[in-house]
């Protein structure tokens, strides 16, 4: 069995190492970018209307539980075996644990330090923005790990529809009888899943320089 460095050959219609890790972090970054993008204004609403918070966590249990294959099938007239059919369903999940964490990240935000802001002449869109995101950011990025390591897993279901990036060497391993490459692809899944968790650690440390100083 030939090899490629400290990973085996895999067949050459699946593509490159390099091309399948391009499209399973593509379409897992993208769905948890657009996650977010959606995340962040229903957020905002339970947050002003606490009433519909309940209701929106329900609606979002759901949406999660429903099974990707069968959103893909729903899909796929519309986008075609494309990796929109990918995104899409992904990027509704990634709302189950955006959307929770923004809540409570903005909650959580100390009543003095509310009203020391509008002190200093913070209302609005600006307090948002300079003062309440900000302090929220720990738990906006625990949910973004969340929805980032999820979603770099579940990519590979899109190999039903022949777009699941290294989930294709799951079927290739059963069609071929070779299991190493099922362990390549999952070895490898769990390898972007760590990386990606770690640059996300690090960004956040980049973002709450205060955090290291209250440490210290």
């Amino acid at each position: 069995m030939r090899s490629a460095g400290l990973f085996p050959h895999i067949p050459s219609y699946l593509g490159t190492y390099g091309s399948l890790i391009q499209q399973q972090l593509t379409m897992a970054l993208l769905s948890v970018l657009f996650g977010l993008i959606m995340a962040i204004p229903v957020a905002l609403l339970c947050v002003r209307y606490p009433k519909i918070y309940p209701a929106v966590v329900g609606l979002l249990t759901v949406i999660y539980s429903l099974p990707s294959i069968a959103l893909f099938v729903l899909l796929v007239p519309s986008t075609g075996l494309t990796q929109t059919t990918v995104i899409i369903p992904l990027s509704f999940y990634s709302l189950a644990a955006l959307v929770p964490n923004i809540v409570e990240g903005i909650r959580g935000i100390p009543e003095d330090v509310r009203l020391a802001a509008v002190a200093m002449g913070y209302t609005g869109t600006r307090r948002l923005v300079a003062v309440d995101l900000p302090l929220a950011v720990p738990p906006i990025m625990a949910g973004l790990r969340i929805a980032t390591v999820g979603n770099i897993s579940m990519v590979s279901v899109g190999t039903v529809i022949g777009v699941g990036a290294f989930g294709a060497l799951f079927t290739a391993a059963a069609q071929l009888s070779r299991s190493d490459l099922a362990v390549t692809g999952i070895v490898v899944i769990v390898a972007l899943a760590l990386a990606c968790d770690l640059i996300l650690v690090i960004i956040q440390r980049l973002l709450t320089p205060w955090n290291k100083r209250r440490s210290a």
